[in-house]
């Protein structure tokens, strides 16, 4: 069998006959409320049953500061052509769990009103996939849906990622279902397979960091050309992290992404204002805060991280944006580990500025 039309087979199938696949794979996986800091919340999925008696599918559960019910997390990635993966392969069903789900949906479909022609045959052979060893060049076929093997391995089957808008790329792992034995990887034409790395960019897609709010002095209310101080204090600045973990018979996968403060971005809101520094870009200190807090006897220096107004409010108030810079890593199942694309987020305060008043004797 050439490549195109397994391809078109594997496409075909996954529209007649694969349904409860997807179905299955699509659902969010149970998520953590977010914590404070990202350190300590966790969630649990147990293994189960659906009204047919087959063992639920293998999801990906995540912990630490995630966002939750299974939705994406508030981190902008600083690289626009980074997107998390919009589908993957994993580790499904046993071999007679298998069996029972795809022979039982064959027949139906076989069986249902008008189907002959090119889907007919579609159906034809992917029984003859399963049942009678019919296979092509990189991929064998299987006697009885390996059913002599059953607890010694799982099939894996495609994942579309709930959070991908693009239904094309998250339909784009449409392979048949495939066979892989415990304690083994997957075989190499399967480049989607499941991998701490993609762990870790679902990871990163899932996580929730905090609302933090800059320190202002003076605080909401300042008076033009006064300067405003900036700050963040090391005690609400910290690391974040969330980790994406799953764990099947014979097949453990997981890694953690985590997020460190760099940096702190200040846009006034208006053109009408000088920044401290004149990048806007405050630093992250040696003892891990940004900016220095200001204190009686400073009126007179020039913040290290804050802002001049040029010009008034008026009725109105200014909407300063302060963005956090993080730079984000993550380690995995095995001691992999690498860098991913800096992330960002930023939350708007209100600012008004006043004229400072003078009095005409």
């Amino acid at each position: 069998m050439n490549r195109s039309w397994r391809t078109a087979l594997s496409a075909g199938i996954t529209a007649l006959t694969l349904t409860f696949g997807v179905t299955a794979f699509t659902e969010p996986a149970y998520s953590a409320e977010p914590s404070s800091n990202g350190n300590g919340a966790t969630s649990e999925e147990s293994g189960g049953s659906d009204d047919t008696g087959i063992y639920a599918a293998a999801r990906i559960t995540y912990s630490g500061s995630v966002a939750p019910n299974g939705g994406s997390g508030n981190v902008t990635s600083a690289d626009v052509n980074w997107t998390p993966p919009p589908c993957w392969y994993a580790p499904y069903l046993g071999a007679k769990d298998f069996k029972k789900k795809m022979s039982q949906d064959i027949e139906s479909q076989m069986g249902a009103p008008g189907m002959g022609g090119h889907a007919g045959a579609a159906l034809s052979e992917l029984k003859r996939h399963y049942e009678d060893e019919y296979g092509w060049t990189d991929t064998p076929g299987y006697k009885d849906y390996n059913v002599d093997k059953d607890g010694e391995g799982m099939f894996w089957a495609a994942v579309e990622n709930p959070n991908e808008p693009d239904v094309l790329k998250r339909s784009s792992c449409n392979d048949l279902p495939f066979w892989v034995d415990n304690g083994e990887a997957p075989p190499p034409q399967y480049e989607q397979a499941i991998t701490p790395e993609i762990l870790a960019a679902l990871a990163y897609q899932h996580m929730q960091l905090p609302d933090t709010e800059v320190s202002l002095a003076p605080e909401q209310t300042t008076k033009v050309n006064l300067p405003t101080w900036a700050w963040l204090d090391k005690a609400v600045f910290d690391e974040v992290q969330a980790t994406a973990a799953i764990d099947v018979p014979g097949f453990n996968l997981q890694a953690t992404t985590t997020a460190r403060p760099v940096s702190l971005t200040l846009e006034p809101g208006t053109d009408d204002a000088v920044t401290y520094p004149a990048s806007g870009e405050c630093l992250i200190n040696n003892d891990d805060s940004i900016g220095e807090p200001y204190a009686r006897g400073k009126a007179d220096r020039t913040p290290p991280c804050g802002i001049t107004y040029l010009r008034s409010s008026g009725n109105g108030t200014y909407n300063l944006q302060a963005t956090i810079t993080w730079d984000i890593s993550w380690t995995g199942t095995g001691g992999a580990g690498d860098d991913l694309p800096d992330g960002t987020f930023g939350n708007g305060q209100a600012v008004t500025v006043q004229e400072i008043q003078s009095v005409n004797r």
